[in-house]
Order: structure tokens, then sequence, then C-alpha cells
């Protein structure tokens, strides 16, 4: 049953974006259709500066990522569990620390806030100083 409900999932997936990618708004411009909203993924080692167009500093390693992964265990140790994904938070926190964003301790208590850990906006402010600290030092 389980493979059946898959199947049938990818199934729809496939048929929805072909008849999306098919449709032809009788335009000859390719533009529109290599176009999309959403960023790529990519790792650090093949980004082509795509990192520093999104405002996304690079992957730390090395000492670098141990100073950040010890900035947010500072504020809950539970957080860095997953290094990968806590490290993909303070990416994004940087970016919207260095973009200007309004209420950033907030922004980084609901962005750390994942596995069932809720922290407070004072937590993303402990969170922001030790990014400033390590990962985005403010210009």
């Amino acid at each position: 049953m389980r493979i059946r409900t898959t199947t049938a999932a990818i199934a729809a997936v496939l048929a929805f974006t072909v008849v999306g990618c098919s449709s032809d708004n009788g335009s000859d411009s390719k533009a529109d259709t290599t176009t999309s909203s959403a960023p790529e993924a990519s790792s650090s080692a093949d980004d082509g500066g795509t990192a520093k167009d999104t405002g996304l500093p690079p992957e730390p390693t090395g000492a670098e990522r141990d100073a950040v992964l010890a900035a947010v265990m500072d504020v809950n140790s539970r957080l860095t569990q997953d290094e990968d994904k806590a490290i993909d938070a303070a990416r994004n926190q940087c970016a919207a620390l260095d973009g200007g964003a309004a209420n950033t301790d907030h922004t980084a208590a609901q962005r750390f806030s994942y596995d069932g850990i809720t922290l407070t906006d004072d937590d993303g402010s402990h969170i922001n100083i030790g990014l400033r600290k390590t990962l985005c030092p403010a210009s």
C-alpha cells in the first residue's frame, strides 16, 4: 500500500511538472522559463559566488566552524545536535543581520527554534551576539 501511495504521489508531481513546463504563453522569450524565485542550493565548493550574491557568508570550516557551534551551543546545547542545521541557520541569520532585517533577535529565535526547541527573543539576542563575534562580524 505504501509503495502504491508513493508511486501515485510521484506520478502526480511529474504530471503537474510536465503540464507546467509545457504550457506556452505565446512568448518567444526564454527568460520566462529560466528564472526562478527560489534560490538554488549549492555547496561552498561550487557556489561560484552565489553565497556572496545572497548575502550568506561562506560555510565555516575548522576552528571557525567550531567557534560558531560553540556560540550557538552556549545558548542551548541541543541546538548543535545537528551541526549542519545549526550552521545553515547561522549563515542565514548572518544574511539577515547584514541585510538590515528588522527585529533580528526575534528572527534568530524563530530561525533556531527547531527539533522541539523553542527560543525566546532574549535567546535570539545571545545568538546574534555570538554570530557577530564569530561568523559575521559587523562591518
